[in-house]
């Protein structure tokens, strides 16, 4: 879907349409957290993600079940 950019005040914004809104839960006062991706997408979220959000920590005990014997090894020279 394609929003114009508008003047808000000082500033500009984008006017998040009401079926996004609902879908996603956003209210009047909500925080919401902005980001650009590496391909200069923005992205807004509800919630600020966190690097446990995505499982960060199951994937390295994963990783150091199967190669932990040898990381260390590796260090150790």
């Amino acid at each position: 879907m394609e929003q114009a950019i508008i003047q808000i005040g000082n500033s500009v914004g984008v006017i998040i349409p009401s079926k996004f809104r609902k879908q996603i839960g956003f209210k009047k006062g909500s925080k919401v957290y902005i980001n650009i991706d590496t391909q200069n997408n923005i992205i807004i979220s509800k919630e600020k993600k966190d690097v446990t959000d995505s499982g960060i920590f199951n994937i390295l005990e994963g990783v150091n079940k199967r190669y932990g014997k040898a990381l260390r090894e590796l260090a150790e020279k």
